[in-house]
């Protein structure tokens, strides 16, 4: 894209919107009808682009170093509460439920939508429109569920989300804890 036409386009888009506890690190990219809830953080590399639909990144979310988040004309992107997206991963135009894990080089396509507290394990192609009940592994590519989830799983899900909103408090410099060995 040429810088002019780059330019015309910030002018005219709607500004991201951020809540203040929002850690953005540098060299990610977030442009467009973007909303960032609270504690949520946006890793190296990453970017997330509203260009032509929404996307929302819920409470205490974190979307990791070099992931992609994008929409298209007839689906938004839409992040629930303390979801993990893995390194590289591509979220593209769906929605992913609470306390959910997308692994690494994941991909989930335009329309699927994600329940809450699943796994989306790492290298999985989930496919357009495909529906995911909540607590469910998926796998493969294209992908399936592959069993239910145990509590501990669900659990660990957890976790995850708010060690990176631990990480992100100390990369804004709001707590000077360690990390753990």
């Amino acid at each position: 894209m040429s810088r002019s036409l780059l330019k015309n386009f910030l002018l005219s888009s709607t500004a991201p919107r951020a809540h203040p506890t929002v850690f953005t690190a540098p060299g990610a990219v977030v442009l467009g009808a973007v909303e960032l809830a609270e504690e949520s953080s946006i890793w190296f590399g990453s970017v997330l682009r509203g260009d032509i639909n929404r996307i929302v990144v819920g409470a205490r979310s974190n979307v990791q170093d070099g992931s992609v988040l994008h929409v298209s004309d007839d689906h938004p992107c839409v992040l629930g509460a303390l979801v993990t997206v893995g390194h590289r991963a591509v979220v593209h135009a769906c929605e992913v439920g609470d306390e959910t894990l997308v692994g690494m080089g994941a991909i989930i396509l335009d329309g699927a939508v994600i329940g809450p507290r699943c796994i989306i394990a790492a290298g999985a192609l989930v496919p357009k429109g495909m529906r995911v009940s909540e607590g469910s592994l998926v796998m493969g590519s294209p992908a399936r569920v592959t069993r239910p989830l145990t509590r501990e799983e669900m659990d660990a899900n957890t976790r995850l989300a708010r060690k990176y909103v631990e990480l992100a408090r100390r990369y804004l410099g709001l707590d000077a804890k360690e990390p753990e060995a």
